[in-house]
């Protein structure tokens, strides 16, 4: 029974700041919209727009890319000169690969 008093009595003097404790637990943890999570939504809203820049440089890029194919024809004689390897009736092309360095290194430790 003392021991209940005590509690009691410490609830009593103490009953602000146990509310002010339970509110600022409740909201910064456990409600649906705690500050918890509102902090990692952020953080994915941040990664987000970092996307949406770099997508849209990407795209702003491309576009530039596809207007000069569309008004310069020697862009696209280049294109299809280094993509497509078309060249000329009166060229030749050679085409060059590189050797896997890895290849090489593996074949000469056997």
């Amino acid at each position: 029974m003392i021991k209940l008093l005590t509690i009691w009595n410490f609830i009593r003097r103490h009953k602000y700041w146990i509310t002010v404790f339970v509110f600022l637990a409740i909201i910064g943890f456990l409600d649906e919209n705690s500050m918890v999570r509102r902090v990692s939504n952020i953080r994915k809203i941040n990664k987000l727009h970092e996307g949406i820049k770099e997508y849209q440089s990407e795209y702003d890029e491309n576009t530039r890319r596809l207007n000069e194919l569309t008004t310069n024809p020697r862009s696209i004689e280049k294109v299809a000169r280094e993509k497509y390897l078309m060249k000329k009736s009166n060229e030749d092309i050679y085409v060059i690969e590189e050797e896997n360095t890895e290849t090489t290194e593996n074949e000469t430790q056997k």
